[in-house]
């Protein structure tokens, strides 16, 4: 079964970390292989988790996504209680002719992240461009480490 949350990682020993990488690609490969969501025969309309980057800059935490071809009315972007959640659908487009393969996900998508304590949930901004959403939380100055002196 596929888990769509996908929680950062930053704390996790190694070989947790491994694991999870794992989980991921074995997800990517069952997605690619029945792009329904399910065996051949059987389809579940389940939400799966896009692509992710998330960085740790001085100012902010940067999450990015891969969400090629979505229009930014299908995306909401939430916080509550220290999680950041992204979830939104991206719709079969039209076509004219047979499709010979499809690998790419289509249907209702969800990402999440715990933030750490020093997120400034108050002034999150989301920015989608060419099909990359950039969700920017800006860390607030109490949870910024302070290097002590020591004295003696």
């Amino acid at each position: 079964m596929t888990h769509p949350a996908r929680h950062s990682r930053g704390g996790l020993p190694a070989a947790l970390r491994e694991l999870e990488d794992l989980r991921t690609r074995v997800d990517q490969l069952m997605h690619a292989a029945f792009p329904g969501g399910g065996f051949p025969g059987f389809s579940v309309a389940e939400p799966w988790a896009p692509l992710a980057d998330i960085e740790d800059t001085e100012e902010a935490y940067l999450v990015e996504l891969e969400l090629p071809g979505v229009d930014k009315d299908r995306i909401t972007v939430e916080v509550a209680e220290g999680e950041l959640d992204i979830h939104g659908e991206i719709r079969e487009k039209e076509r004219t002719g047979a499709v010979r393969r499809q690998t790419r996900h289509i249907g209702q998508f969800d990402y999440r992240t715990i933030l750490p304590p020093n997120s400034d949930t108050e002034h999150i901004s989301a920015d989608l461009n060419n099909g990359v959403l950039t969700v920017k939380v800006p860390k607030t100055e109490k949870g910024k480490a302070q290097r002590i002196e020591i004295t003696g």
